[in-house]
């Protein structure tokens, strides 16, 4: 596959990092197209454990400031660990976790939050 971005405009505008961005999770959707099952739910939970400090024993967040990962969807959050793990992201703990991370690692993470049923309530009345 070949991905063309054309930069009349020296690479400098906003629209063109949009595009290149697009570009990049396009890419990133079709190679990954065939392995959406990839990650294991059971070997997840154990790697999940070193996770638990801060996003929780059942994945909602335990520190100010940390996201949920219960019932966060598979692809993104494989996304996002990989993005950390290239440098692309950067946070003072995930980015020292992440190089840790094996890809097959960075799958059973992402099935075993995806993985966690989570329930929504009525938002409060004003």
């Amino acid at each position: 596959m070949l991905i063309v971005i054309s930069q009349s405009d020296g690479g400098n505008s906003m629209n063109t990092m949009q595009l290149k961005r697009c570009a990049l999770l396009l890419a990133t959707l079709l190679a990954t197209a065939g392995a959406s099952a990839a990650g294991n739910v059971q070997d997840g939970r154990q790697k999940a454990q070193m996770c638990q400090t801060c996003h929780g024993v059942d994945g909602m967040a335990s520190m100010p400031g940390t996201p949920n990962l219960a019932g966060q969807v598979e692809m993104y959050t494989a996304m996002q660990l990989s993005a950390f793990k290239a440098g692309e992201r950067n946070n003072a703990q995930m980015s020292v976790v992440a190089q840790s991370l094996t890809p097959q690692d960075i799958e059973d993470l992402a099935a075993y939050y995806a993985a966690i049923e989570i329930t929504v309530g009525k938002a409060p009345a004003p």
